[in-house]
């Protein structure tokens, strides 16, 4: 409503001739529309659908690096300390969703100290054996723990079974939706982990993440990860975008042609899959994930491979299915960009992966 009615506003105002009136409807439609993501990112989180890129992470670095964050997150009514080992193993995950779901866990504890008190993060390393596991309801195995403990109003054991539901909020109307906590309960399953919740009433909670461990080292990034984007295309390039909405793909081929790109356009994966199959000259094929017919996303970009082994491809998706990752990784050259994006992140993503097919 929020989308349709400021645009709807704006067409009246543009059609009255009140051009300068009509601009804050448009901030209002683009305001509109981040709220949306952002519920429907959290709730994609919580069914553990939300797209991740896993990599080995330092979870003690991680913590170190967001310190000055979050004390500026909760203020300076609250004390925080923090408790981590001298030498961390990695964990496999998404370190920017384990990020999120850190800053959410230090903002519902913030919340529960109205009148200040402290904050605690404390990383540790688990081993657990087969019976230790089922009690965590995990695979035996090597874990990293990460617990964020608060000394504010805790919860009731009936507030703690409901505390994961989307949408269940304690909180006045207004002052939360009910999503924060779910989506780092489905961050932690996708990940192959856990979260639980320890609470005692006007005592304090902790709410304790649990992650495998990693055996892999920290990927290095080459020089030209680190060397910033081109504004310009800085070669030329043919794209082949294969999107069935048709608002989509008229906005990521205008982006493409005022880049200096050529554009080729398929509604399908089947229209797709025979463009890559003549000899047109293709550098990139972008697609979205959820095609319509018997071709999906993954499977137009895997048969195309067999004819163009080196063929770059960007997926975008609004969730992941396991079509998108097949066997849980992404080959090298493939990358997944999340909807909604805006049209500078898409043309920045572009320009890096033409220059990464070496067009």
């Amino acid at each position: 409503m929020g989308i349709s009615g400021s645009l709807e506003l704006r067409q009246k105002k543009l059609d009255q001739g009140r051009i300068a009136e009509a601009e804050r409807h448009v901030t209002a439609a683009q305001n509109a529309s981040r709220r949306a993501a952002s519920v429907t990112h959290r709730l994609l989180a919580f069914s553990r659908r939300k797209t991740q890129d896993p990599k080995p992470v330092d979870i003690v670095r991680l913590v170190l690096a967001m310190e000055e964050l979050i004390r500026r997150t909760i203020g300076p009514d609250i004390d925080f300390e923090r408790v981590v080992p001298h030498q961390a193993w990695l964990a496999l995950v998404d370190s920017n969703q384990l990020e999120n779901a850190l800053l959410n866990l230090c903002i519902n504890a913030r919340d529960a100290m109205p009148n200040g008190g402290r904050l605690t993060i404390e990383t540790a390393h688990l081993q657990l054996d087969e019976r230790a596991a089922r009690g965590h309801d995990l695979a035996a195995g090597s874990y990293l723990s990460l617990c964020v403990t608060d000394t504010g109003s805790g919860m009731s054991r009936e507030v703690v079974d409901r505390a994961f539901d989307p949408f269940f909020t304690t909180k006045p109307l207004g002052l939360g939706t009910g999503l924060g906590l779910s989506m780092v309960y489905g961050f932690a399953r996708q990940s192959a982990g856990r979260v639980r919740i320890d609470s005692t009433v006007d005592r304090g909670t902790t709410a304790r993440i649990y992650l495998p461990r990693s055996d892999r080292m920290p990927a290095r990034p080459d020089e030209a990860q680190r060397a910033p984007l081109a504004q310009q295309a800085a070669v030329s390039a043919t794209v082949l975008v294969v999107d069935d909405e048709t608002i989509v793909r008229g906005l990521v081929v205008e982006v493409l042609v005022e880049r200096g790109y050529e554009a080729l356009e398929a509604a399908d994966g089947a229209e797709g899959l025979t463009i890559l199959k003549s000899d047109r000259r293709i550098d990139l094929l972008k697609t979205d994930v959820g095609l319509p017919g018997k071709v999906n996303g993954r499977q137009l970009a895997d048969a195309a491979r067999v004819g163009r082994p080196a063929l770059t491809v960007l997926f975008i998706t609004g969730y992941a299915e396991s079509a998108v990752t097949g066997n849980g990784h992404l080959d090298h050259d493939m990358r997944v960009l999340t909807k909604p994006f805006s049209l500078e992140t898409l043309a920045a993503r572009i320009d890096e992966f033409v220059n990464l097919a070496g067009a």
